[in-house]
C-alpha cells in the first residue's frame, strides 16, 4: 500500500502523523511512503530523516493525495484539501465531526472512508488514540490558564498558587476523565485549590483515592455547575462524550457572573466545546474577552508542543496504520471492533453513530457497505 504523510496546514499545527521509526516500520513491511518536504519540521524531524528511513519525499501536498492510499495526518482536512480527497482513499486523521456538518458533506461528497482517531475504541471502550493527545491537553489547560490569569494579559492578576496570606486560585474542571485528571495534577502542583465536577460516582472515588482527598469532587449536574462555575477563577471544560458533540453545561449566564478577568480554557471546543460563550480560536489568536471573561478555545492546544505530542501520537497510531495497510481496509476494519468504531464516513454515507445523531443523519452500519 501506498501511505502519505502531507505537511499539516492548520494554523500553527506543528506536529506530524508520522515519524522515521514509523516509516521504516512500514518500509520494511513492503509498502511506500510518501512524505511532503517539510512535514516534520516543526517537530523537529528533518526530510533527510525521512529519507534515511526508506520515504520518499516530495515536494507538494498536492502529490502526496493524488499518489497515496492511505492518508494518515494528524487534524483534520481544510476545503482545499478535501477537494484532493477522491473515492477509494483511507483517511486516518483526527476529525472531530460531530459539531461541524460542512466538514461531514464535503467528506461525504468526496466518497472518502474517513477513520477518526478519536472514535477509535481499545476492548475495555477507552479511546486509545485521544488518550495522549488529552493528557497534554489536559496539562497545557493549567499553564495556558494561569498566563492568561497574569494581568498583562487580560486576566484578574492572580497567581494559582496564591503566597502566605493571600488564598490559592480555585480552579474548576468540568469533567474528570482523562484531560481532567490531568488537569488537576498540574494545577495541584501549582499550588491551587482544585474541584472537579464529574458525573460518574466511581470515578469520583477513583479521584478522590488517586488524589487523596487533595481535590473537592462534586457530581455534574446543572446546578452544581451553576453553583460553582461563576467562583472560578480558571475553568476549565474537560467534557468528552464518545464522538458527540459536547453539551453546553455552562451557560452565558455563569460566565457572566464569573470574576472580571478569570480564565475559561475549554478543552473541549474540537467537539464544540461545554462552555456556550466558547468558539474556536487559532494559536494565532487564541483568546478573546465575552462577559468581562478571557476565553481561551484553541482547538489543537498540542500543536504547541510538537515535540511531545508528535512522538506521543504516532506511538499509539502507528498498530492501526500497520494493520491497515498490511490487512486493507474491508478485513481491518471487520477483523477488528475498535478500528470500525472509528470509521465515520465511507464512500457517501456517515458511519458513526454519534456524529449522525449530532446531524440529524441516518447512520449506515459500516459491515453493510464494505
Amino acid at each position: 500500500m501506498i501511505v502519505g504523510v502531507p505537511r499539516e496546514i492548520k494554523d500553527n499545527e506543528f506536529r506530524v502523523s508520522m515519524v522515521p521509526a514509523g516509516v521504516r516500520s512500514l518500509v520494511e513491511a513492503g509498502h511506500r511512503v510518501i512524505v511532503q518536504a517539510g512535514a516534520g519540521e516543526g517537530s523537529g524531524i528533518g526530510d533527510d530523516e525521512y529519507g534515511r528511513a526508506g520515504a520518499e519525499v516530495v515536494r507538494t501536498g498536492e502529490e502526496v493525495y493524488r499518489r497515496a492510499e492511505l492518508l494518515v495526518k494528524v487534524k483534520e482536512p481544510g476545503p482545499e484539501e478535501c477537494g484532493r480527497l477522491r473515492e477509494g482513499q483511507i483517511l486516518f486523521t483526527f476529525l472531530h465531526l460531530a459539531p461541524v456538518p460542512d466538514l461531514t458533506k464535503r467528506l461525504l461528497g468526496s466518497g472518502v472512508t474517513g477513520i477518526a482517531y478519536e472514535t477509535i475504541e481499545a476492548p475495555d471502550g477507552s479511546l486509545p488514540l485521544l488518550t495522549p493527545m488529552s493528557e497534554i491537553a489536559g496539562r497545557m489547560a493549567i499553564q495556558i490558564g494561569a498566563s492568561y490569569l497574569e494581568k498583562t494579559r487580560g486576566g484578574a492578576g492572580i497567581l494559582l498558587s496564591g503566597v502566605p496570606g493571600v488564598a490559592p486560585a480555585n480552579v474548576v474542571i468540568i469533567g474528570g476523565g482523562t484531560v481532567g485528571t490531568n488537569a488537576a495534577k498540574i494545577a495541584l502542583g501549582f499550588g491551587a485549590r482544585v474541584t472537579i465536577l464529574e458525573r460518574s460516582a466511581p470515578r469520583m472515588r477513583y479521584l478522590d483515592d488517586v488524589f487523596g482527598g487533595k481535590v473537592t469532587t462534586v457530581m455534574s449536574n446543572r446546578y452544581n455547575v451553576e453553583e460553582l462555575a461563576p467562583g472560578a477563577d480558571l475553568l476549565v471544560g474537560a467534557v468528552l462524550i464518545h464522538g458527540a458533540a459536547a453539551p453546553k453545561l455552562v451557560t452565558r449566564e455563569a460566565v457572566s457572573k464569573m470574576r472580571r478577568g478569570s480564565v475559561i480554557v475549554d478543552v473541549s471546543v474540537d467537539q464544540g466545546g461545554c462552555v456556550e460563550t466558547i468558539h474556536p480560536t487559532t494559536h494565532s489568536e487564541p483568546t478573546y474577552l465575552l462577559e468581562g471573561v478571557v476565553h481561551y478555545g484553541v482547538a489543537n492546544m498540542p500543536g504547541a508542543v510538537p515535540r511531545t505530542s508528535t512522538f506521543a501520537l504516532t506511538n499509539v497510531t502507528l498498530p492501526y496504520v500497520l494493520n491497515l495497510a498490511r490487512l486493507g481496509l474491508r478485513e481491518a476494519v471487520l477483523s477488528d471492533p475498535g478500528l470500525r468504531s472509528g470509521v465515520n464516513v465511507h464512500r457517501g454515507r456517515v458511519t458513526h453513530r454519534a456524529v449522525a445523531d449530532s446531524q440529524e443523519m441516518t447512520a449506515a452500519r459500516i459491515e453493510e457497505l464494505l
